[in-house]
C-alpha cells in the first residue's frame, strides 16, 4: 500500500482551485496569475497532462483506479517540483489530491484506503479551497474547448455534488457558486482569491518578522 505522502513543516501557501468539469476554473486561475505576476504560481491539472500525453481514459472500473491513483501521485509530485522551483510564491493548484475520491468507482473510503491516506490528511495539504460549481449544476452547457473533457451535463452535476462534499469539509472553503453570466461568475471567483491570497500574503510576512 502506498504510504501518504510527507507535508513539509515549512512550506509555501497552497490554494485549491476545484470544482465539477466546465467550472471556469482553470480560466480563472491563468486569469490571476498573469495579474499577480510573480506572487503566485499555477500548479497545472495533472489530470489533463496525464491524459492529453496519452493516459487511457476509459470506463472500466480498474482502469478508472489505475488512472486515479496514478492522478494522485503526479499530483504531489508536481505541488513539490513547483514548490522547490518556486519556493516564495503561493501556489494555486488546478485540482487537488481529494478531487480523485470523487471519481474512484466504489465510493471516496476506497480511494483513500488504496493511497494509504485519509480525507483529513489531505485535505491539511492547502491553506484554502475555492469552488467553482460547475455550469452542470444550472444545467448548461459545460462545452469549453477541452478535447479531454468527455463528461455528459448529468456526469458533470454529480462530480460536482461529489467534489463539492469533500472538499467543503476544509475550515477555508470558498464556493463561486454557478451564474448565467460567465463573466459574473469568473469576476467573483477572481475576487475571492485576491481575498485570499492577500490574506496569506500578510500572515507570511509575519512569521517572517
Amino acid at each position: 500500500m502506498p504510504r501518504p505522502s510527507k507535508i513539509p513543516v515549512h512550506r509555501p501557501f497552497r490554494i485549491v482551485l476545484t470544482g465539477g468539469p466546465g467550472g471556469g476554473k482553470t480560466t480563472a486561475g491563468d486569469l490571476f496569475r498573469r495579474e499577480m505576476g510573480e506572487r503566485v504560481v499555477l500548479v497545472p491539472e495533472a489530470a489533463t497532462m496525464m491524459f492529453a500525453g496519452g493516459f487511457p481514459r476509459v470506463a472500466q472500473p480498474d482502469a478508472v483506479h489505475a488512472a486515479q491513483r496514478a492522478i494522485y501521485h503526479v499530483q504531489i509530485h508536481l505541488e513539490e517540483a513547483v514548490m522547490a522551483q518556486h519556493p516564495d510564491r503561493i501556489l494555486l493548484c488546478d485540482r487537488g489530491t481529494v478531487d480523485g475520491a470523487a471519481y474512484w468507482p466504489g465510493g471516496s473510503d476506497g480511494f483513500f484506503e488504496d493511497i494509504g491516506s485519509t480525507l483529513e490528511r489531505e485535505l491539511t495539504r492547502y491553506d484554502a479551497v475555492i469552488f467553482f460549481e460547475s455550469a452542470a449544476c444550472g444545467h448548461m452547457s459545460i462545452e469549453g474547448g477541452n478535447p479531454i473533457r468527455n463528461e455528459s451535463v448529468e456526469l458533470a452535476a454529480k462530480l460536482d455534488h461529489r467534489l463539492r462534499a469533500l472538499w467543503s469539509q476544509h475550515p477555508n472553503f470558498i464556493l463561486v457558486p454557478h451564474n448565467v453570466s460567465f463573466f459574473k461568475k469568473i469576476s467573483f471567483g477572481l475576487a475571492m482569491l485576491d481575498d485570499i491570497v492577500t490574506k496569506l500574503s500578510r500572515r507570511r510576512a509575519r512569521k517572517k518578522r
